[in-house]
């Protein structure tokens, strides 16, 4: 008889009971701070100068809203990390994949958000939380011969919303 050998998972993996522990382990409420239910988008543009221009040309390469709904958890069980990030969108797993980790900086409302890929590559954004609009917003640049890729991330807070 065959049996089914379970595949190792690409990213680490947190269990429902695990998220809820976490959840109600925490010592203070999640309103005002970046924890919550949130909807991502992105916008990727494209800069620099054509092959016989001379002026700096900026254009859209990928717009994408809405595409994903993530929940970010504080993680107190963690040393090198502040919050996780959980994409929410299926229902019903044994266990969600860990998306990325955001870590404070000395100004509060900046953060290093970094998003685990595919074949375990990162890539890392800086981040800034707006409060009185529950909107986190991040951005990642990247130089690829004369043009610079600008990468924004928006996660528009849907829960708990700060205004009440």
């Amino acid at each position: 008889m065959m049996r089914l050998q379970r595949k190792a998972a690409a990213y680490e993996q947190v269990e429902f009971n695990d998220i809820v522990k976490r959840y109600f382990g925490k010592d203070k409420t999640s309103v005002g701070t970046i924890e919550g239910i949130y909807s991502v988008s992105s916008l990727i543009t494209k800069k620099g100068k054509g092959l016989l221009s001379s002026t700096e040309k900026e254009k859209t390469v990928d717009r994408d809203e809405n595409y994903s709904k993530v929940a970010i958890i504080h993680d107190a069980n963690s040393s090198n990390r502040e919050y996780i990030e959980i994409p929410v969108d299926k229902d019903y797993l044994p266990s969600y994949s860990v998306r990325g980790e955001f870590t404070g900086m000395t100004d509060g409302n900046i953060m290093v958000y970094k998003h685990f890929e595919s074949r375990k590559k990162t890539s890392s954004y800086t981040f800034t939380y707006d409060r009185s609009r529950d909107i986190l917003e991040g951005v990642r640049t990247e130089n690829n011969g004369s043009f610079t890729y600008t990468y924004k991330l928006t996660y528009l807070k849907l829960y708990p919303k700060s205004g009440g």
